[in-house]
């Protein structure tokens, strides 16, 4: 009788060994997608003839500009009122007229950063005259 139920329970135990066998539970992979910037964003980097460099970020759509210059950082807001480029907070200044970069801390009426950029020739190249 022995040999008869060592089988069984041998064959029970693996049965229930088998079935009590759970899938493994799949892993969900979520891949964050980051927003894409589309703003309208221009940077340049402008070098003084003294060798002083200023960074600036200018932000079209959301109308500011940050200036980068001598390990600090400003945020401006676009002026509308003022000519071509030009924008300040209460104590900067940075414009960009004609060419002229100009950046300064208004209520010293000191100039931080003056570059005057030279002229682009536009249009047809000029030919020499014989």
């Amino acid at each position: 009788m022995k040999k008869l139920f060592t089988p069984i329970i041998l064959g029970l135990s693996i049965l229930s060994l088998t079935a009590c066998k759970h899938p493994g539970k799949e892993t969900e992979t979520i891949t964050a997608v980051a927003p894409e910037n589309t703003d309208d964003i221009s940077k340049n980097v402008y070098v003084d003839s003294y060798g002083e460099k200023i960074e600036v970020t200018i932000n079209n759509t959301k109308n500011t500009a940050t200036i980068h210059l001598n390990g600090k950082t400003f945020d401006l807001k676009k002026s509308g009122a003022l000519p071509e480029y030009t924008a300040s907070n209460e104590e900067y200044q940075y414009s960009d007229i004609k060419g002229n970069i100009t950046f300064l801390k208004k209520n010293a009426d000191m100039v931080l950063f003056h570059l005057k950029q030279a002229k682009k020739e536009s249009g047809p190249a000029k030919m020499a005259s014989y």
